[in-house]
């Protein structure tokens, strides 16, 4: 099964590239840019890695993504992913950044955008990997601040495929961000948003009829609306679901409690991905890999879910043929 995983040709649609700043890496850059960390070793930093929600993740996280100063830093962050990603068999990844934790600090987006583009130019070249880039707006922030940045961003619209919603999501709920929304929507970018994680089923809802979100992000709190889960699964709504992350996070604390299997079975296209692999403890073979475990997932099923995230993804069609027909010659010899 593990080979198999392993071999399956995936595509990861919710991923955090701020979350995959591995230690190793922490140490090197805050050197590179002469920066002192809090902390002695690398091991002390996964030490501090225990969390019992999102916030207490999300501050740690933020003191994380400190170290990112220059254009190098920014394209060493993305290499490092997008070849961790191509060994776990990704195909075609969408990936969150969030400019508002660079831009606050005086990091613009002239320096991220150039480092990511260098990055993902060379991993098509030389691994096969596409990508595409999401960029979220910090729910904590105004929707004001939201407004600001996709200013900023214009630009630079050419290479950012979609708008998303991230940080805390307790008390921050999508109406703020209506005209951000709206604005990105007409700019041409396509929309998501995280919503059901620690939030209620309504924010899922106001994401998707508020927001004009064509995937939700998490989503694992519509099992307590039946009504919703029959509509998300009426219309196709994908759920980029995180196993690894919603147990480290507390949501689920046992990973067997999970209900993405309960929810696939109910007909809602689930996928699975690896949200922020470098503090959750797995990339996404690994949460492919616990999530069979722990649900007892057969290989239709997972062929099911990587079929999802194919169906899901913010590709042309020539592209989603080439995915799917991978995907089906894999599984005919598999």
């Amino acid at each position: 099964m593990e080979a198999f995983i392993l071999g399956l040709p995936k595509v990861e649609l919710h991923l955090h590239i701020e979350g995959t700043l591995e230690p190793e890496m922490l140490f090197r850059l805050a050197e590179r840019n002469g920066m002192t960390l809090p902390f002695a070793s690398v091991d002390a930093v996964r030490r501090a890695y225990e969390f019992t929600d999102l916030q207490s993740f999300l501050d740690i996280y933020y003191q994380g993504a400190a170290v990112l100063r220059t254009e190098a830093d920014f394209h060493d962050l993305m290499w490092a992913y997008l070849e961790r990603a191509a060994a776990d068999g990704v195909r075609h990844t969408e990936m969150f950044f969030d400019p508002q934790t660079h831009t606050e600090r005086g990091v613009g987006f002239p320096v991220f955008m150039a480092g990511f583009a260098r990055a993902r130019a060379e991993a098509q070249e030389r691994l096969g990997i596409t990508s595409e880039l999401i960029m979220c707006f910090l729910r904590h922030l105004s929707g004001e601040a939201a407004l600001a940045t996709l200013e900023q961003a214009r630009p630079f619209l050419a290479d950012i495929a979609a708008v998303g919603l991230d940080s805390g999501e307790r008390g921050n709920p999508p109406q703020r961000f209506v005209e951000a929304y709206a604005r990105a929507r007409a700019a041409g970018l396509r929309a998501v948003a995280h919503a059901g994680e620690e939030g209620p089923p309504a924010y899922i809802r106001d994401s998707l009829d508020l927001l004009g979100a064509a995937r939700i992000d998490h989503g694992v709190a519509c099992e307590q609306d039946d009504a919703l889960v029959e509509r998300l699964a009426a219309e196709g709504v994908a759920l980029t679901v995180c196993p690894l992350s919603n147990s480290k996070l507390q949501v689920f604390p046992d990973l067997q409690d999970h209900n993405l299997g309960r929810l696939l079975q109910r007909g809602v296209r689930i996928t699975i991905n690896s949200d922020d692999p470098a503090y959750f403890g797995g990339y996404i073979a690994d949460n492919y890999l616990a999530a069979q475990r722990a649900l007892g997932l057969n290989r239709e099923e997972l062929a099911a879910i990587a079929r999802n995230g194919i169906e899901a993804a913010f590709v042309d069609e020539d592209r989603r043929a080439e995915l799917l027909a991978e995907l089906d010659a894999y599984l005919a010899r598999a």
